[in-house]
């Protein structure tokens, strides 16, 4: 299936497509700051610049696009246009996410993957469930965590 867009204005729409201070990235933040929550944004002295670093933790969280980063949810689909660009493309982020939490881990620090899925979608959990579960994350010992949308044959959480 040909694009319905030109390239230039493909282009420009994804160089559009925010990395960081995304809505649900700050949604997070805004509800875990309400909650008492401190925490520092975007760190540079850490693999990967997490979303959401709690130093008194060592702990850090990334709001993750499924979407960028390939995960298997109804959420991600590979294009049909330039399928090996995108399929490299993605794989790559797949990898580097890996690194990065494998460095995070060697360095002491403990790290939570929340989904996109989540947070939107005919998967999501209510916001206050996701919340309250990285509330429960953070305060766990757990090294690492992920959380996602309900999956098929799953319970829908109250």
């Amino acid at each position: 299936m040909t694009d319905v867009v030109s390239p230039e204005r493909r282009s420009q729409m994804m160089a559009g497509i925010k990395g960081k201070n995304t809505q649900p990235e700050i949604a997070i933040r805004k509800a875990l700051f309400a909650l008492g929550w401190r925490y520092r944004i975007h760190d540079k002295r850490l693999p990967g610049k997490p979303d959401l670093v709690f130093p008194a933790r060592k702990a850090v969280v990334f709001v993750d696009g499924c979407y960028w980063h390939g995960h298997d949810c109804h959420l991600f689909k590979l294009p049909s246009s330039r399928t090996e660009f995108w399929a490299e493309k993605i794989e790559g982020n797949r990898q580097r996410d890996k690194r990065v939490r494998n460095e995070l881990q060697a360095l002491g620090w403990r790290h939570l993957t929340v989904w996109e899925c989540a947070l939107k979608g005919r998967t999501r959990l209510p916001f206050p469930v996701v919340i309250d579960r990285i509330r429960a994350w953070l305060e766990s010992a757990e090294s690492t965590g992920e959380i996602e949308g309900i999956r098929d044959g799953d319970c829908r959480p109250e």
